[in-house]
């Protein structure tokens, strides 16, 4: 006797010979079979109903967080499992039905192969004077397994909570290829596990109509305001491939190139837009110096590459290649924006050991509370913009027993750009005062989590109001930004609204008389630079660093809030007309104020990119007569 007949014929043997005792017919003890079987695993479809709907239910979530997190798997991967967890999702739940098939259909066929092992010798195997124990000798069974079969898989396509949220190709992919194999599998077993096989079918489509009672989808998942999942037209599939395959060529090139070339600084730029936060260190090193700046981009499309500027060295990476690209790094200073340095999967180089690596954050925030944490951890070098960022790196590096970092404290080249600029813009006199909207693109903005009741208190302003989306926040969610659209084409078409989505012009922010967002640095910028109000909405804060408390120090994103204009819970925003109008009223009070907290907590205000670049130059001109001094000293 084998594993097989132990295991699985001698228990389904059992209540296989109490059916049979009961029929008194081997077909019909089958079909009494099946029923008992069905009804013993029972609850187990109805835990996978429920886990299903749970599935369906945050696949919206789930879309969100593949969108936010699309470059960072690690991190994506975390987040998944929390909301799991969160929500009670089990994959092993999912998986249930199908671990519970397999034992059944293999004991089926142990008893039906030994019939007289399992039955007793005296057991009649015929079933309207069909062999149940032989192959079929005609279509008869067969037929009815494979229109069970499908008749199966339309009833799952159009009732089960999980199959009617796939595609078609997904559904009747699925029902082929199933059957095909019933078939294949009716003809090579006896007829009696097809006949099982019909009965199961037949019985799985009443279990989930059964489920579909008991647990209802549509009570618990709201079909009708589920976020909308754009889905690419062929021609856009086509563009994608397309452009896939010359990102492919580009970068092989370009890092053949990279790495054939002796560097001495490298800046890394994670997407087109963060050029504006290196362009004033590049520009003064090209000017001041005979460095060639190596430029290593992650965006094909960035704007670097329509630029020609001497010194200037640019090169595509993918986020696949920059793994590897990172681990290769041969460089002598490397600066960029990325947090996270040998955290996540961009390691620091195993290549060259000595590269100074320079961290430049892209946002006037607290890093305590807008990184992770130990974010910073494995940087060299810190550029500071202000001297509470000082203080909150000294105090993380005190409270984790750190070595000390080179901090040096440079300043904000962007805001020294975005002054000037300002400054040397003709700005319109706007005969109704102009507020713009610009939240940030995480999770929870004001764009998805209470957009509603802002704008019906903007409404009763007598404003022109415009709405500028975060940039990610429209590549990653356009069924989002479709039904904004859609809520909103009244007042869009009677001018009363304005949504925003060309980002080639900072007019609309020089323009506006007070900016509203949640938690994006955006406000500090704009106040910093205009010298106007901010109004905060206070959505749920955007914490990266749940140890952020371990240090004593209020963060700058939280105390300037009610500096530099006024945060309003989203509890009151019913206020919004009347704190709006009192911001404008007082617009001249927030530029003394605002003016005031520049002079004491920035560094550098209008020369950061002097410093900066003054610093990169003499670090890479010191690492060059290093090595040229242990070439002298090795002849």
């Amino acid at each position: 006797m084998n594993i097989i007949d132990i295991v699985f014929g001698t228990v389904f043997g059992a209540i296989m010979n109490f059916c049979y005792a009961i029929m008194g017919n081997f077909g019909w003890a089958i079909v009494l079979f099946t029923l008992l079987t069905r009804m013993i695993l029972f609850p187990i479809s109805l835990i996978s109903q429920k886990n299903s709907i749970i599935m369906v239910k945050i696949k919206p979530a789930l879309d969100d967080l593949q969108a936010r997190y699309e470059s960072e798997p690690s991190i994506l991967m975390k987040e998944q499992k929390a909301l799991f967890k969160r929500e009670k999702y089990s994959a092993i739940k999912a998986l249930l039905p199908l671990l519970v098939q397999i034992p059944l259909i293999v004991g089926v066929i142990s008893v039906v192969n030994n019939p007289f092992r399992h039955l007793g010798e005296n057991i009649y195997p015929y079933f309207f004077g069909m062999d149940m124990l032989t192959l079929p000798e005609n279509m008869f069974v067969p037929t009815l397994a494979i229109l069970s079969t499908i008749f199966l898989c339309v009833m799952q396509n159009k009732y089960n909570v999980i199959s009617r949220e796939q595609g078609f190709i997904a559904k009747w992919g699925v029902a082929i290829f199933l059957t095909v194999f019933t078939g294949w599998f009716v003809f090579v077993v006896p007829t009696g596990v097809g006949l099982f096989w019909t009965y199961s079918n037949i019985a799985g489509v009443l279990m989930l109509a059964v489920c579909n009672v008991i647990y209802n989808p549509k009570k618990y998942i709201d079909y009708e305001n589920r976020s909308i999942k754009i889905k690419p037209t062929k021609a856009e599939k086509a563009a994608e491939r397309e452009c896939k395959k010359n990102e492919k060529a580009r970068e092989k090139t370009d890092m053949q190139r990279f790495f054939s070339i002796n560097k001495e600084l490298v800046f890394f730029s994670e997407a087109s837009g963060f050029y504006k936060y290196f362009e004033h260190f590049i520009d003064y090193v090209i000017e001041n110096s005979d460095i060639t700046v190596h430029y290593l981009t992650a965006d094909i499309n960035d704007q670097v590459f329509e630029m020609n500027k001497p010194q200037l060295e640019t090169y595509f990476c993918s986020s696949h290649g920059l793994i590897t690209t990172f681990m290769k790094m041969d460089a002598t200073v490397v600066a960029m924006t990325l947090a996270d340095l040998d955290i996540y999967h961009y390691k620091r180089s195993i290549v060259r050991k000595d590269i100074e690596y320079i961290y430049i954050d892209h946002g006037l925030g607290s890093c305590n509370l807008t990184l992770r944490t130990g974010a910073l951890n494995h940087y060299d070098t810190i550029f500071c913009y202000c001297k509470d960022y000082n203080e909150e790196i000294r105090a993380t590096e005190s409270a984790y027993e750190l070595p000390e970092k080179n901090l040096v404290n440079v300043g904000f080249g962007l805001l020294d750009t975005l002054i000037k600029n300002y400054e040397n813009t003709e700005r319109l006199d706007n005969e109704k005062p102009q507020i713009l909207i610009a939240p940030s693109w995480q999770k929870d903005n004001i764009l998805e989590y209470c957009l509603a009741p802002l704008l019906e208190g903007l409404f009763k302003v007598n404003a022109d109001i415009i709405i500028r989306p975060h940039p990610e926040f429209i590549k990653r969610f356009p069924g989002k930004m479709k039904v904004i659209y859609e809520k909103y084409d009244e007042k869009i078409n009677a001018g009363q609204l304005e949504i925003q989505t060309d980002f080639s012009s900072n007019s609309t922010v020089y323009n506006s008389d007070l900016v509203i967002t949640d938690w994006s640095s955006i406000a500090q910028e704009f106040s910093f630079a205009t010298k106007k109000p901010s109004l905060f909405i206070n959505t749920p804060m955007k914490v990266m660093n749940p140890e952020w408390r371990k240090i004593d120090i209020e963060p700058m994103d939280l105390w300037l809030r009610d500096k530099i204009g006024v945060s309003l819970d989203v509890e009151e925003l019913y206020k919004t007309r009347a704190v709006v109008q009192d911001l404008l009223k007082h617009s001249d009070e927030y530029s003394t104020a605002i003016t005031d907290i520049m002079n004491e907590h920035l560094y550098n205000l209008g020369c950061a990119a002097e410093v900066g670049g003054v610093y990169i130059i003499e670090r890479v001109k010191m690492k060059r007569d290093e090595l040229m001094k242990n070439i002298m000293s090795n002849r």
